[in-house]
C-alpha cells in the first residue's frame, strides 16, 4: 500500500484526481473503455469535483457502478448517493453509461440487487475510488464486515456508529431519520478491482485511519482488508493522518 499524505483536504484531493485522471485515460488507451467504481459520500465530493476538472479524459469511455446506497431514502432527499453521483459526477462528465442502485421507497432491493449483480459479472473493474467510515467501514460494510460473501452487491444492515456519522455529516436531523439498510458492494467485489484508490480527509476519520493501518488485518476493522491487495494507493491529509504512530506511518508513506 502506498499512502499520501498533504496539508489540505483540497491539495489532498486535487493529488487523487490527477491520479484517478491518469489510471482512467491509461485504462481507456490500453483497452478502449474502463469500469470504474466511484464512492460518494462527503468526503468525496473535493476529489469529485476535481477529476471533473482534469484534462484529456474521454468520458465517453468510461463506465460507472455506484458503490452503494440506502434502501428507501428518494432521490429528492438530499443524502441520496445516486443523486450526489448525478449532480458531481454524471451529469458534469456527460456520461452515458453507468449503473445505478434504483432503491427509493416502494423500490424491490433484491431485484436492483440482482440486475446490479448480473451487470457487474461481465467484465472486471479497472479502478474504485474508496473512503473509509468512522468506524472503518468500506461502503456500506460495517463491522464486523462479511469478508467471504462472493456476491458482488449484498443488503447489509447499518450500525449505529454509522448513522450516527451521517448525522454527525448534516445529511439527517436525528438518527431516527437515517435508514438502518441499504444496499452496498461487497468487500470482496471492492477487493477484485484492478486497483484502488482510496480518499480519507478530515481529523474525525483519524482512529479509523490508524486502525486500518495498524491493526490486524480483521473483520471489525473492515478498512485493515486493503493490506492484502497489491495496488493501492491511500491519500489522506493531515488530519486524517494525525493518529497514525509515525514509525507505522513511515513503512507505507510515499510524498506527493
Amino acid at each position: 500500500m502506498k499512502v499520501f499524505v498533504f496539508p489540505t483536504r483540497q491539495a489532498m484531493s486535487e493529488a487523487a484526481a490527477r491520479h484517478v485522471a491518469s489510471s482512467l485515460s491509461g485504462a481507456i488507451a490500453s483497452q478502449g473503455d474502463v469500469r470504474m467504481v466511484p464512492a460518494t459520500a462527503a468526503s468525496q465530493l473535493d476529489f469529485q469535483r476535481a477529476l471533473i476538472r482534469q484534462p484529456g479524459i474521454d468520458w465517453s469511455g468510461v463506465e460507472v457502478f455506484q458503490l452503494d446506497e440506502y434502501i428507501g431514502l428518494p432521490d429528492s432527499h438530499p443524502a441520496s448517493f445516486r443523486t450526489m453521483l448525478r449532480a458531481h459526477l454524471i451529469d458534469p462528465a456527460s456520461l452515458g453509461r453507468y449503473h445505478l442502485i434504483e432503491i427509493g421507497a416502494g423500490s424491490d432491493p433484491e431485484a436492483a440487487r440482482a440486475r446490479l449483480n448480473r451487470a457487474i459479472a461481465e467484465r472486471p473493474i479497472d479502478i474504485a475510488v474508496l473512503g473509509i467510515g468512522e468506524n472503518a467501514h468500506l461502503a456500506f460494510n460495517d463491522p464486523p464486515a462479511d469478508f467471504d460473501t462472493t456476491d458482488p452487491y449484498i443488503i447489509v444492515s447499518l450500525d449505529e456508529a454509522c448513522r450516527q456519522q451521517q448525522v454527525g455529516e448534516g445529511w439527517f436531523a436525528r438518527l431516527e431519520d437515517v435508514p438502518t439498510t441499504a444496499v452496498s458492494m461487497s468487500v470482496r467485489q471492492m477487493l477484485s478491482a484492478r486497483e484502488l484508490v482510496v480518499i480519507v480527509p478530515d481529523e474525525r476519520k483519524a482512529a479509523a485511519v490508524k486502525a486500518t493501518l495498524e491493526s490486524p488485518i480483521d473483520p471489525n476493522v473492515p478498512a485493515s482488508i486493503l493490506r492484502s491487495h497489491g495496488n493501492v494507493t491511500l491519500y489522506l491529509d493531515e488530519a486524517a493522518a494525525s493518529a497514525v504512530d509515525p514509525g507505522e506511518l513511515k513503512t507505507y508513506l510515499r510524498m506527493p
